[in-house]
Formats: C-alpha cells, structure tokens, sequence
C-alpha cells in the first residue's frame, strides 16, 4: 500500500486565479490548471509531485457532470478541502475481500467512468476504485486504487507533467489529519491498514516510506508534508481550505 493521491474540493479561484496559481509555484509546485480531464459539470486540475499528486475538482454544474454523485452532492452543499484520500493497492480485489470480511461497508471495486460530449460518450478510466465508508469525525473518506496493468500504470506516468521532481520535490512523504475520529472511524482504519500505532492521541500508519497520521485536536486540518531536496524550497509552504501543503 502506498499513497496515491489526495482529492481536494476547490473554488473557481483556486484554478483560475493568477496570485493563486502563482503561490503554488513560489513553493516549486508546477502547477497548471488549464489541463486535466473535465466535463461541462467538472474541472480537474492536477499537481504532479513524482508518482503522487493533488486533484483539485471544481464542481460547475449541480449534477456534477458525470462526477462521483456523492462527492458531487458534499461539493453542493458546501464542502471544501480533503474530500477522497487514495490508496494504491497490488491487489484491489482481496483487499476489497478482507473488509468485507471485517463488515467494512466497501463498495465493489469498479472502473472509474464518466459521460462526456453532450453525455453522449462514456470515458472510462484505466484503473479500478473501491470507496470505503466516509468519516464520521472528518470530512472526507478512503478509497483503494489499482491501475488495470503495469502498461496502463506507464501510459499514465507520462502525463505526469509538469512535474514538482523538475525542482527536486520528490513526493509526497506525510499526511498528517487533525480533528475527532469516532470509533466507527477508527474501526475502519484498523480494518484496512496494518501497521499502525497509537501513542498520545495521534494514530500513526506506517507504509514503506511514508506515513498518515491522525491527531486529536478541536481544529479540522490537513498536512501533506513533501520530501523537498532543493534548498530553494524546503520549509516554504501553501494554505487553502484547510489543507497545508509543507516541503520538508
């Protein structure tokens, strides 16, 4: 398991306004929000930081456009900031077992699709999702991916540009959640992940060379803390609903 990236509820501004885009950039992230995929209901702009990234959506239609109806219908009524946290699994289909069998509600892994010109084409994307149950003490909820094959993982990663590895920031190497896990949360954190602490009201998960952490804190935020190699950038930072973006 790894992490894959991180989707993030946006505003207009947060694609199109220049001081911004231009704040991103100050900290050595090449963002560009004029590509990504989109409909006439959604925007997605990406940042590319190695092999994870950022996926800011911007609802611009109330159906949402083909977008996830869920995420669509909290994006509506509100919702900004960490909406979906991806993990990357080798084997979507026993993980998805392994829940099940915990009494996790997991939805079956299923290709991600969404309907495009004049809803009358469907683009179907090259990997299998499975949505774990959202959060009750944080806004936002678990889902696995699996790219279809190592070939469909290669096609992708050239379209991985600009990429943050351009100025020697390499990945992103830490999430840290702050805010009130319930126990149903918990429950479902213990069911999916393996190597986990608990020491001083912060929970840690502990994957290859990365790490999620929850603290126990009155103040919903979230940390993504960058592996930067670049003096340049190391400890410049970015804020944007209640997601703090750090180079370490």
């Amino acid at each position: 398991m790894k992490i894959d990236h991180l989707v993030v509820n946006v505003d207009r501004t947060i694609q199109e306004d220049k001081e911004i885009i231009s704040s991103f950039h100050s900290i050595g992230l090449p963002y560009n929000p004029k590509w990504g995929k989109g409909t006439k209901g959604f925007k997605v702009s990406n940042i590319w930081i190695g092999d994870e990234y950022f996926e800011f959506v911007r609802i611009k239609r109330k159906d949402g456009g083909g977008w996830i109806q869920d995420w669509t219908t909290k994006y509506n009524n509100g919702h900004r900031g960490l909406i979906g946290f991806a993990i990357e699994v080798d084997d979507i289909q026993a993980t998805y077992s392994k829940l099940i069998a915990q009494k996790v509600d997991i939805s079956p892994p299923e290709p991600l699709k969404f309907r495009w010109f004049f809803n009358l084409l469907t683009r179907t994307m090259p990997w299998h999702n499975a949505y774990l149950p959202s959060f009750q003490g944080v806004p936002f909820q678990f889902f696995l991916q699996q790219m279809n094959d190592e070939k469909a993982k290669q096609f992708m990663q050239q379209y991985m540009v600009p990429n943050s590895r351009d100025n020697e920031i390499q990945r992103i190497a830490e999430v840290k959640i702050y805010g009130q896990l319930t126990t149903e949360d918990k429950a479902i954190i213990y069911a999916l992940f393996d190597n986990i602490e608990e020491k001083d009201e912060i929970l840690t998960i502990k994957m290859e060379d990365q790490s999620i952490q929850f603290v126990q804190d009155g103040t919903y935020k979230v940390e993504v803390i960058l592996e930067c190699n670049n003096e340049q950038y190391a400890g410049s930072n970015v804020d944007f609903n209640n997601v703090h973006i750090i180079n370490r």
